[in-house]
């Protein structure tokens, strides 16, 4: 394509060209939208834009029929028919939230801890988390304990940050790129441009993944290994660096606890904790004076292995020296692991020897002066050019959490954090744990009428955080931030309903959702869910979740179980913040910030939901949403983001700030604060001065920086944490020798999985089912162009993906018979669905996979009874269990990792047999009817859509 007939199509094909933030996935792309006649016409990249820099995938494109779907609600609608049953009457605003306040209303007089308030895709955190917690209920979290909490709460307690929204590749430098468990869903466009830098300058990039699509059919290599199993493969990288002697000394002593003593006395309440001095400062062994001395003692140098005496006679070890003696075993070299990852001992040793070679022998250097925290000036920035990126494929396992640590363990051993050409932090991170509010929820944190203490979410440094009454019974309905998940740093959406339909640990009088569709694909045990949402107490012959109140733009499966529905409007008909206190867009090199405004006004009776949420709450006269005299202190959701303020001169958006609209991160509320992003591009960007633009975790000017914008009020450096003293704490409450003891049918768990150095085992449901009778694995895919269930309506991305197929191994094929086409019994210990097959061989030989969320319920989503997505479109959802299979202990166990709470849902194993042939898969669900008008049977630009 020549120059001037790329420039030709970005030539306005509107009237107008209205710059916002796309939302078509989690990237929050800049896009220019067209408009002609109030309509919108036509939307591309917004070139000028940190995050897309113009490039816009399919997602983004279609978003103009994502504004006009069929799918949209159009007023709010009060349930008249059963559950399920689509039967809804149009009522007004005035009606419903007269209705929710007064739900909402009772609950907070009586008991505030019975509405549990759940979110989706929320991207508006910030607002939610403080409605909830001025309303006073505990139960509170939005979609992360679904998605990826492993990987935020593994990446925090390590290196003070993670990989997505906490950091990138330094796309521009490295040299050696390797990627763990991404779809191509994830993070797409600034992956896709990423990976074009890479490939112009011929550097290598490594996949690890069960399924070579996407971003893996374009690596250099791909690793298909087998699910669960990438701790494993981690490890047995780590053991080859360690023999190899591939291991940054000199980062490891200046920005990690490799130099701390660990006190060994077992049987004592300190056994594996850090020797401190009376400051409660960390101790090491200094090697030539030889004499236990705070760490960061000016001149002395560190230890990394031996024994040294305490003062108080007892001996402690070096974390350094607790590492090598525990991953130089034999059980971690390539040759003991192959069996089980499913990749063989030759390729593991040729990564970490990439891996070593590449970090050490071609080391880069950026020659900028820079200070660190110590004082110490350093004439360069020095970088291992070797970068990592990882996402859902490791998160979502019952061993998660200690598999993302072990790659944050890897990076730090090559000293390829923040450096050039390394894996890179975006502001507002890296923050120390401490750094992090504990969470809040306790019985004594609330009461009638009474806001919680503090928020719900955060980081327990110990046991003594957790959210337990006495007898060690969990505060939060989702049991999150108790023994179960003791570390739920995002919540356990997925809990949410089985626990309240069981009144485990107590019933609920109003479940709250926005954007979560709990009823089909947001939830394991899809099935189950809907039975549970419909199920009745014979006795009262009430639902035993009694009221539901949901709120979405379009007619999800979950909007037939709703018995109030407030309906969102698309994200171009409102605003929204996309903020520092929340899901940041900063890059490495600069602090970024983006709006979303009404491009075109709604034509049907919508609001949105942040501005419905900031009405509830003043008719609630909640503390931060009403004055003392009960009235609003927000007008709506564009009021709220420019004038409120989380403390004095922080408010959710960081630019244009002050009066004058010139200050930047801190300054006084400015009138014009929207006006002024929409006048650049609906975002703010303010670039990190160059002496601060790596190793931030030390780096004085970094943290200077970051106290001048807000992040701070005090510099908050970062020391690596290769050893993690809070998870040694719970391991001494599970050995009964630190208070609060753990409960004795939690101890085992906790032994097993609190090491604090990382650690692999067997995922949960795996180990506890028959590996003979269920021998192969099953995962889904997100494909490109869609999200989460948000596209599959769409007229556009429809015709890219109508319908799902399982792609099932050759060998397993030949094994049962099957060819493309045929129709086959999927099962599980759970469940059985009939799916259709075809054969692939870019996947490892073990595992059968599919794209998610294409699979719907005849009915919903304004599609046409018999779409090919309800007819032979399927889910694996319905073969997962939110439980694990019983153990014969009489409780119920979450099928979670049991760090975080994080949904098991990619631990799921199956058989797989040849069935008749058919005409649409199988389970199959009564239609939706109700909430949408027939289907067209062609959708064209331009069409009208009236409910």
């Amino acid at each position: 394509m020549s120059r001037l007939s790329a420039e030709a199509l970005s030539q306005p094909v509107g009237d107008t060209v209205r710059k916002t933030t796309c939302y078509m996935c989690a990237c929050r792309c800049g896009i220019n939208v067209h408009i002609r006649d109030g309509k919108v016409r036509y939307i591309e990249g917004n070139r000028d834009h940190p995050v897309n820099r113009g490039v816009l995938c399919a997602k983004g494109s279609a978003g103009i029929m994502q504004h006009y779907a069929p799918a949209r609600l159009s007023a709010p609608l009060l349930r008249t028919g059963p559950r399920g049953s689509g039967e809804f009457k149009t009522i007004s605003w005035d009606e419903a939230l007269a209705l929710a306040t007064e739900w909402l209303s009772e609950v907070r007089r009586d008991d505030p801890k019975k509405l549990a308030f759940f979110t989706g895709r929320d991207q508006s955190q910030s607002l939610t988390s403080f409605w909830s917690q001025q309303f006073g209920t505990p139960n509170y979290a939005a979609h992360g304990g679904f998605c990826s909490v492993n990987m935020a709460a593994a990446g925090i307690m390590t290196i003070g940050g993670a990989f997505w929204e906490f950091g990138a590749p330094d796309w521009d430098r490295t040299k050696l790129f390797v990627l763990f468990g991404v779809a191509e869903d994830h993070d797409s466009n600034p992956i896709k441009m990423g990976i074009s830098k890479l490939k112009k300058r011929g550097a290598r990039f490594v996949s690890v993944n069960p399924v070579r699509t996407g971003y893996s059919a374009i690596a250099d290599n791909w690793i298909g290994i087998r699910p669960g199993t990438d701790g494993l493969l981690i490890l047995a990288v780590i053991h080859e660096l360690l023999k190899a002697r591939r291991i940054d000394i000199d980062y490891l002593v200046r920005y990690t606890n490799a130099a701390w003593l660990v006190i060994d006395a077992p049987g004592t309440s300190d056994h594996g904790l850090f020797a401190r001095d009376e400051s409660g400062k960390a101790q090491i062994f200094e090697s030539v004076t030889e004499r236990v001395v705070p760490e960061g003692t000016k001149g002395a140098r560190p230890a990394l292995s031996g024994r040294a005496e305490l003062a108080d006679g007892r001996s402690a070890v070096p974390v350094f020296q607790l590492l090598a003696d525990k991953y130089l075993d034999a059980q971690y070299s390539p040759d003991a692991v192959s069996a089980e990852t499913g990749v063989d001992a030759a390729t593991i040793k040729g990564l970490a020897a990439e891996i070593g070679r590449v970090a050490f022998d071609e080391t880069i250097e950026i020659f900028e002066r820079w200070t660190d925290m110590h004082g110490e000036e350093h004439s360069s920035f020095v970088g291992r050019p070797v970068s990592f990126h990882a996402m859902r494929g490791i998160s979502a396992h019952s061993n998660g959490f200690q598999t993302a640590r072990a790659l944050h363990l890897l990076q730090v051993l090559i000293g390829a954090i923040d450096c050039p050409g390394g894996f890179r932090f975006e502001p507002p991170y890296p923050k120390p744990l401490a750094a992090h509010p504990r969470p809040h929820g306790k019985a004594e944190h609330f009461g009638s009428n009474q806001p919680l203490a503090g928020p719900h979410l955060g980081f327990p440094l110990g046991p003594e955080d957790l959210l337990v009454d006495d007898e060690g019974n969990p505060a939060r309905l989702d049991k999150a931030f108790s023994w179960d998940a003791p570390i739920a740093a995002h919540g356990l959406m997925h809990m949410v309903i089985a626990n309240a339909h069981a009144g485990d640990p107590y019933p609920i009088d109003v479940l709250f959702m926005y954007m979560a569709n709990m009823a089909w694909n947001s939830a394991m045990n899809s099935a189950g869910t809907i039975r549970m949402l419909e199920d009745k107490d014979p006795e009262t012959g009430e639902y035993r979740v009694p009221k539901i109140i949901y709120s979405d733009a379009y007619a999800s499966e979950m909007v037939a179980y709703a018995d109030l529905v407030l309906p969102d409007t698309t994200y171009l008909e409102r605003h929204d913040c996309i903020s520092l206190l929340d899901r940041p867009i900063s890059e490495p090199d600069s602090v970024n910030d983006a709006i979303r405004w009404p491009v075109v006004e709604p034509d049907r009776d919508v609001r949105g939901f942040q501005s419905v949420l900031l009405d509830l709450g003043a008719r609630l006269r909640l503390p931060g949403f009403a004055d003392s005299r009960g009235q609003p202190l927000y007008r709506d959701y564009a009021d709220y983001i420019v004038n409120h303020e989380r403390r004095p001169g922080i408010g959710p958006l960081a630019g244009f700030r002050g009066t004058d609209g010139k200050r930047t991160g801190r300054g006084a509320a400015n009138a014009d604060q929207l006006e002024r992003y929409i006048e650049n591009g609906s975002f703010f960007s303010v670039h990190i001065p160059p002496q601060a633009q790596f190793f931030k975790h030390a780096n004085r000017a970094y943290q200077d920086f970051a106290v001048s914008m807000g992040f701070f009020d005090t510099p908050q450096p970062v020391t690596f944490q290769l050893y993690s003293e809070p998870l040694q704490k719970f391991r001494l409450s599970a050995e009964g020798l630190r208070e609060p003891v753990a409960p004795e049918q939690h101890r085992e768990r906790i032994r097993s999985a609190f090491t604090p150095l990382p650690e692999w085992y067997r995922p949960l449901e795996e180990a506890a089912v028959d590996r003979d009778e269920f021998p192969y694995h099953a995962i889904t895919q997100r494909p490109m162009a869609m999200y989460h269930s948000w596209g599959s309506m769409n007229a556009w991305l429809r015709q890219i993906h109508t319908r799902n197929r399982l792609q099932v191994p050759g060998a397993i094929c030949d094994a049962h018979g099957l060819e493309t086409g045929d129709w086959a019994w999927v099962i599980s210990h759970h469940g059985r669905i009939k799916v259709e097959v075809e054969r692939t061989e870019a996947v490892n030989p073990l595992t059968m996979w599919t794209w998610n969320a294409i699979g719907k319920r005849k009915g919903s989503w304004g599609l046409d009874k018999d779409a090919p997505e309800a007819e032979r479109g399927f889910l694996l959802n319905h073969l997962i269990h939110e439980l694990l299979p019983p153990k014969g202990d009489g409780r119920r166990w979450s099928n979670s990792d049991p760090v975080t709470g994080q949904a098991a849902w990619y631990d799921l194993r199956v058989r797989i047999e040849k069935a008749e042939p058919g005409a649409h898969s199988e389970p199959q669900f009564g239609p939706v009817g109700g909430q949408n008008q027939a289907a067209p049977a062609e959708l064209r630009y331009g069409q009208e859509w009236s409910r």
